[in-house]
């Protein structure tokens, strides 16, 4: 055995051992519900829709088969269920996202579906802020170019051309799996004029994130592509406001074309002033967070760097970056799949030293309850100065746990 390959077993070995040390004995956060009356919530998207500073809740319920909106109801209220309205059914929705489509100042929502369903929902939010809440007032329509070409997965809206209303940026995975962008026109509510632009091929898309990779100033696309000769973490750059945004973009790899990534997020994570990617991925034998370090502003050149998944978890989902303890840090919290009792599905990782010194140490925030969770946000819900985590969970008991935050103890 070469002796590089044994240092790194040794590494790996040790890395788990102190992760599973920290782990053992602590007690699960505190988990407040926001909704359980539906069935496999799947996903959490964020906006503040109706202005009054707090982030509200967009999210689909997949078996359930209906999209919801919760309103914020603010830190004295968050530990209680929070005001919801259902805007619409949508079978096998796997993503919810808030966009003001028409520009009527009324936030809308545009839900994906994969399964059976192939179609991508907006569902029109009604015009006086005081009918958000009720149901018989949001319109649900599929846009009609979406109708049965491929199992739509996650949407981002960005503006593309720099006419007409807000774009749409989706992604899917097979069969036809691809990245594109609905082209919306100046009527928004023209939804049979959309008009659909592929910009690359594609396996199972997990994340889109519209952001200037090369420092151009204009938004290109950041995605994690979970299956096929396509999989990995890659960027597909923006070619400028002319015809060539309605063609393939140039595709750029960073790293992890050799594991099935899931979630990934975007943090400077060394603090070195350059966007670094961090992703949560598995290969054959183990999961992993990979983080991929930028090593200049143009996004051309990347260096990888694997945290094992402690052992007492389930598979790997998700990864978001923030400073959980208040010691001025940036730890990771990070979610799973299959991360049956006594498995931990939701932890958190703290360092005592740099990022790359193989330092980490878990703790523990899920507990034993939850299988399968999903992508993740950090909130300071209760406003008592350090970040939450919101979450939800699709498979607990048959139903899943729903859609939840747990209360950061630290503060």
């Amino acid at each position: 055995m070469k002796l590089c390959t044994l240092l790194f077993i040794v590494f790996v070995f040790l890395t788990s051992q102190s992760q599973q040390q920290a782990f053992a004995g602590e007690s699960p956060w505190e988990r407040h519900t926001i909704d359980d009356t539906s069935r496999g919530a799947d996903g959490v998207r964020l906006a503040d829709v109706n202005r009054d500073g707090w982030m509200d809740i967009a999210t689909g319920w997949e078996q359930g088969g209906l999209t919801r909106v919760y309103l914020n109801p603010g830190p004295q209220k968050a530990k209680n269920k929070w005001p919801f309205v259902t805007t619409g059914k949508t079978a096998s929705v796997e993503d919810a996202v808030f966009v003001d489509l028409d520009g009527d100042g009324a936030v809308d929502v545009v839900s994906c579906c994969e399964g059976n369903a192939q179609c991508v929902f907006v569902h029109w939010a009604p015009r006086n802020k005081q009918d958000y809440l009720e149901e018989s007032k949001w319109h649900t329509e599929i846009i009609p170019a979406s109708d049965k070409m491929t199992r739509w997965m996650f949407c981002m809206p960005m503006q593309v051309d720099q006419q007409g209303g807000i774009d749409l940026i989706v992604g899917s995975k097979g069969p036809n799996a691809r990245i594109g962008w609905f082209e919306v026109p100046e009527e928004a509510r023209d939804l049979n004029a959309y008009r659909w632009h592929t910009i690359s091929s594609a396996g199972w898309i997990m994340s889109l994130r519209c952001v200037d990779m090369d420092a151009d100033g204009d938004l290109d696309i950041l995605t994690s592509d979970r299956k096929g000769p396509m999989r990995g973490c890659r960027w597909l750059e923006n070619p400028g406001v002319t015809e060539d945004q309605k063609k393939s973009w140039p595709n750029h790899f960073i790293g992890c074309r050799d594991r099935e990534v899931m979630f990934l997020t975007l943090a400077d994570i060394d603090d070195d002033g350059l966007q670094d990617v961090l992703v949560a991925a598995n290969s054959e034998k183990a999961s992993q967070i990979v983080i991929l370090r930028r090593l200049d502003a143009r996004g051309q050149r990347w260096e990888p760097y694997l945290i094992p998944y402690p052992e007492q978890t389930g598979t790997a989902k998700a990864v978001i970056v923030g400073d959980i303890n208040g010691d001025g840090r940036k730890d990771i919290v990070l979610s799973c799949e299959n991360a049956r009792a006594p498995k931990s599905g939701v932890m958190w990782l703290s360092r005592n030293d740099g990022v790359f010194e193989g330092s980490w140490q878990a703790h523990d925030i899920s507990g034993p309850k939850g299988i399968k969770y999903d992508r993740l946000e950090l909130l300071d819900l209760d406003r008592d100065g350090d970040p939450d985590v919101l979450a939800c969970e699709e498979s607990e008991a048959g139903k899943g746990l729903g859609l939840f935050w747990y209360e950061n103890p630290h503060k």
